[in-house]
C-alpha cells in the first residue's frame, strides 16, 4: 500500500531552522519526482520544492529560494525538507508530494501525505 507520512513540524521561531522529513513506503521514492506543499491558514495551496530523481535538479518557489532546500535518500527512501530562517508566512501544514511529472502544478501529484503543520512565531 502506498503511503507519504511526514514528520517534524512544531512551533518555531522567527529566524530558526526545522528540518521535515517525509517517509514513503509501497514505491521507491527515487522513480518520482518528490517535492513538497504548503497550505497556510485560509489561503490556497502553494509548491514550496521539488527535486528529480535522475538529474537531482532542485526547483524552489522564489518565496524560499536561498532558505530551504530539499532532499533524500534513496536507501531510506526519505525526503526531506531543510527550512532556514524561518518567517512567520511561512506558517502552514506542509504535505509531501510524489509526482511522474517534473512541475510545480499540484494537478500532476500522484500521491500525497497528509502533511505536517509547522507555525512560525514571530
Amino acid at each position: 500500500q502506498v503511503a507519504l507520512v511526514e514528520s517534524g513540524g512544531r512551533v518555531v521561531q522567527a529566524g530558526d531552522s526545522l528540518t521535515l522529513s517525509c517517509v514513503a513506503s509501497g514505491f521507491r521514492l527515487s522513480n518520482f519526482n518528490m517535492g513538497w506543499f504548503r497550505r497556510p491558514p485560509n489561503k490556497e495551496l502553494e509548491f514550496v520544492a521539488q527535486l528529480n530523481p535522475k538529474s537531482n535538479a532542485m526547483n524552489l518557489a522564489d518565496s524560499v529560494k536561498g532558505r530551504f532546500l530539499i532532499s533524500r535518500d534513496n536507501d531510506k527512501n526519505i525526503v526531506y525538507l531543510q527550512m532556514n530562517n524561518l518567517k512567520p508566512e511561512d506558517t502552514a501544514n506542509y504535505s509531501c508530494a510524489a509526482s511522474a511529472a517534473y512541475t510545480s502544478l499540484p494537478n500532476y501529484v500522484n500521491y500525497w501525505g497528509r502533511g505536517t503543520l509547522v507555525t512560525v512565531s514571530s
